[in-house]
């Protein structure tokens, strides 16, 4: 009589009827267990929540928040537990209809839009025109008075040398007039600070955010529409629980990456971005 494991426990999943295959919950309970980690350990290692690993260790997907979510937390706890996420995902599919459609990339949401600066009206144009017509009426004074002088010493008259010379009109100093700013015109980010803005243009996304100490800045939920701005003296840290659902402006810049529907991303961006961290 042999001890140990059959041929038959060794058969991959694939060879398993359906209804004898472990569930996903607990497949990646026995990994963890297996690979020596708690739930916590696992947490630290996904950033997903305690509460999340335990509702999907016992097959309960509702607290993910949606097919997408669930999917991407599966994915990452089956990578920390060192399993391959590929099986889980077609089991996951297979329970639940299939792999949801993406999302068709939307325009970034208007509130969000950089409208056109209004033009305020042209003073230098309309200082040097003033100017001009100053200079130009002194000298036409200037030319009449003279032109008058000369008639008369020509008809006889003797000027008179203690005669006070004509006023020449003086020209008002044109006032400097320095245009207000438009009402449109967006403030520059701080060259001292990384600022970062997430906003969930087209659909909803768990997001985590810390700064350069490991403070939490934000651990929550993104509605469609909802957005949210970092700032910090040296690095923002981002978690990004659906980055397809996610638009970025790192220090007032678009960041362009191509993030896929439901993937989570890991993100870092210092005053020297935009750039992927």
């Amino acid at each position: 009589m042999s001890i140990g494991n059959s041929p038959e426990d060794e058969r991959p999943f694939a060879d398993v009827p359906e209804e004898a295959r472990p569930s996903i919950g607990r497949t990646l309970k026995q990994a963890r267990i297996a690979a020596g980690m708690t739930v916590d350990d696992v947490s630290t290692a996904t950033r997903v929540r305690i509460a999340i690993v335990h509702s999907i260790e016992a097959d309960d997907f509702t607290p993910c928040g949606g097919d997408v979510y669930a999917r991407g937390h599966i994915r990452n706890l089956a990578r920390a537990v060192r399993l391959d996420p590929a099986p889980l995902m077609e089991q996951f599919d297979a329970l639940h209809g299939g792999r949801p459609a993406p999302t068709p990339a939307a325009p970034l949401f208007e509130a969000e839009r950089i409208r056109p600066e209004r033009r305020g009206p042209n003073w230098t144009a309309a200082m040097v025109a003033a100017i001009v017509a100053v200079i130009g009426f002194v000298g036409f004074t200037a030319f009449k008075g003279g032109d008058e002088g000369t008639k008369d010493v020509a008809e006889g008259a003797t000027p008179s040398s203690s005669a006070p010379a004509a006023p020449v009109p003086k020209s008002e100093k044109p006032v400097d007039v320095t245009p207000a700013p438009s009402d449109s015109a967006i403030a520059a980010a701080p060259q001292d600070k990384v600022t970062v803005q997430v906003s969930a243009a087209d659909g909803k996304s768990w997001i985590y955010a810390k700064d350069h100490n490991g403070r939490l800045l934000f651990d929550g939920l993104l509605k469609k529409g909802d957005s949210k701005t970092f700032q910090d003296s040296e690095k923002i840290s981002l978690v990004l629980g659906d980055a397809g659902a996610i638009q970025l402006y790192v220090n007032g810049k678009k960041i362009d990456d191509d993030f896929q529907p439901g993937a989570v991303e890991r993100l870092t961006y210092t005053k020297g971005d935009p750039q992927a961290g």
